[in-house]
């Protein structure tokens, strides 16, 4: 009681004394600091525990543990998950697309934590996932629930997640420009001028935290080696069709072993499932373990014969046809692996397993261009640069893409190949797949609507909050007479028919019966159920509002009964959707 004694004064106090956009910056650099310090805590304990696990492996011998260590790590999680935490996990950004949509950008307290805690343990013990999504989520929440504390309106609660995801980009790559630029394209829908600064502030403070405490110990860094030639640039354009290619490859796949992996009903079941069949692709190919950038290291200093030390099956090999070979295998299966991971129950993102197939996809393409044409393109900047790529593909944030990679190079010198092949592959991938991995199904359910103010407004309408229950209804046995009594004493005109099973029969209006209702004889021998007629359409409660202004238009009726598994509920009418869209867009406007 005490604690909100003073959190009300000092509310008081801020309105007195600070303005509000003073205020929302304040906020905006702390919520910075608070996603650094989660992002840098994340990276650091992942790292340990797979250190800890990897460390000094005997190949011989000791690969065998790739089998069991990501089914450990998934059933912890499903465990935690399913008895203290007590959430469902899937792909973070998508319900925090889904929270800002349609639940007033509030995202539950245990995210601040959650997506920290199994992440952590999916990709310490070898999940083929990446640990961005889960920081960002967790920023994301450090933002929603700090603007909830300081009782800030929905906008400024939707722009501190926005800096809370900054911030986390931001620190996990130190890539301050790349962090505000992702929240603008992946988490903020609508961006204005004023919307800059708080973002910028965040992702400068995430990054300064990160600086302090990592150094250049960042999640991934690359010097530059080779400069960018102008006459590789057709090479650069097939890239980019290429990497679209991939995105695509990457998008459908993840869907589609989802799908499969879900098939599973019980969660444990799916979990040892998952883990066994992840557990055998990365003891066959151990660089899809974790999310694999000391891989995408090795292939950019030139390295890449390293990668087969670590399986059973080669320690060292001159055959540069089988390396590639197995690289391409890597390619194939990475986004298998992923699906697993994330479809049997682990907790993960697919932003750097785009990172990681971009990565593979550049090498391969100058590796094979190199053979195929005796040239001498440089491996290393097409791996970068393959990285923007598939990114910008999948994730469908080419400007993040972009910028990110020109951050992590520290430099500028790949910028004109880095901007054509994120253009080319963002424009292949989208013209396979109309939206991305994280919005596809949130938008084909209608619980995400963009570019469309009206139409995001009118989705923020709860239908269970505006069912009217104040009808009178009538059993289909009863007379004329009974119901002319129930028109008596209703107010509305209309009179739900419905049975002893709560089942809707049928719908009586006043004016169906307004020229018999005071003839005693029909009074004394009809019966409602000869009166009645079916109703143009029904609606569901968890229908999305398109559906239901459809029904609307194409039954032209005010007002349409809401069926729940077969039972009557009440009625859905026009005009309080109007009224109740009207109050919404007037609290926008005034926020």
């Amino acid at each position: 009681m005490k604690l909100e004694n003073i959190l009300v004064k000092f509310l008081i106090w801020r309105i007195k004394h600070v303005r509000s956009k003073t205020f929302v910056l304040i906020l905006a650099g702390l919520i910075g600091n608070i996603s650094g310090l989660a992002a840098v805590t994340l990276k650091e304990v992942v790292h340990t525990i797979q250190q800890t696990l990897t460390s000094g492996f005997d190949v011989k011998y000791e690969n065998y543990f790739y089998i069991g260590f990501p089914l450990i790590g998934i059933l912890l999680t499903v465990l935690i998950t399913q008895y203290f935490l007590k959430e469902k996990l899937g792909h973070g950004i998508t319900q925090i697309l889904y929270d800002i949509s349609k639940r007033s950008s509030i995202i539950r307290r245990s995210r601040m934590y959650s997506r920290m805690l199994t992440s952590a343990i999916t990709v310490g013990f070898g999940g083929s996932v990446g640990l961005e999504a889960p920081i960002v989520v967790t920023g994301s929440a450090i933002g929603s629930n700090i603007a909830r504390l300081m009782h800030l309106t929905h906008n400024k609660r939707t722009l501190l997640i926005g800096c809370g995801a900054a911030g986390a980009i931001s620190a996990i790559f130190n890539s301050p420009v790349a962090g505000v630029i992702f929240s603008m394209e992946v988490i903020l829908a609508d961006v204005t001028i004023a919307m800059f600064i708080p973002l910028l502030i965040a992702s400068v403070t995430g990054a300064l935290i990160s600086l302090t405490l990592l150094g250049d110990d960042v999640l991934f860094s690359f010097q530059l080696v080779d400069s960018f030639k102008a006459s590789d640039t057709p090479f650069y354009i097939l890239l980019g069709i290429v990497c679209g290619l991939v995105s695509v490859y990457f998008t459908r796949t993840t869907y589609k072993v989802e799908s499969l992996i879900k098939r599973v009903k019980n969660a444990l079941g799916r979990a040892v499932a998952g883990g066994i069949l992840l557990g055998v692709i990365i003891f066959v190919f151990p660089p899809i373990y974790g999310e694999g950038y000391n891989t995408i290291k090795l292939l950019l200093a030139g390295r890449e014969g390293e990668i087969f030390n670590t399986t059973l099956f080669f320690s060292e090999i001159d055959n540069v046809f089988l390396l590639l070979a197995f690289i391409f295998g890597v390619l194939l299966v990475k986004p298998v692996a992923s699906a697993l991971t994330i479809g049997s129950g682990g907790s993960g993102g697919i932003f750097a397993p785009s990172l990681f197939l971009g990565g593979i996809t550049g090498f391969l393409f100058a590796a094979l261009v190199n053979m195929l044409t005796w040239g001498n393109m440089s491996t290393s900047n097409f791996t970068l640069v393959g990285m923007c790529g598939v990114m910008s593909g999948v994730l469908y944030a080419p400007l993040t893409a972009i910028f990110l990679i020109a951050e992590i190079t520290s430099g500028y010198e790949l910028f004109v190949p880095l901007m054509l092949v994120s253009a080319i592959s963002y424009s292949t991938s989208s013209f396979f797949e109309k939206h991305s991995l994280y919005t596809k199904h949130l938008i084909e359910r209608g619980d995400l609507i963009q570019n469309d103010r009206d139409r995001q407004v009118l989705s923020q309408i709860d239908l269970k909050k505006i069912i009217e229950t104040d009808l009178l209804v009538v059993d289909p046995e009863a007379t004329l007479g009974e119901l002319v009594d129930r028109v008596k004493v209703s107010k509305r005109n209309i009179f739900p028919v419905v049975n002893d099973q709560d089942e809707l029969m049928g719908v009586v209006t006043l004016d169906d019966i307004r020229k018999i209702m005071f003839d005693r004889e029909a009074q004394e021998n009809t019966k409602v159920k000869t009166l009645m007629s079916a109703p143009p359409a029904s609606v569901q409660p968890h229908e999305n509002m398109q559906s239901v202004m459809s029904k609307f238009e194409i039954s032209g009726a005010w007002n349409l009964p809401v069926i729940e598994e077969g039972k009557y509920k009440g009625f859905l009418s026009k005009s309080t959707i109007f009224n109740t869209y009207r109050k919404k867009l007037i609290r926008h406007q005034q926020e």
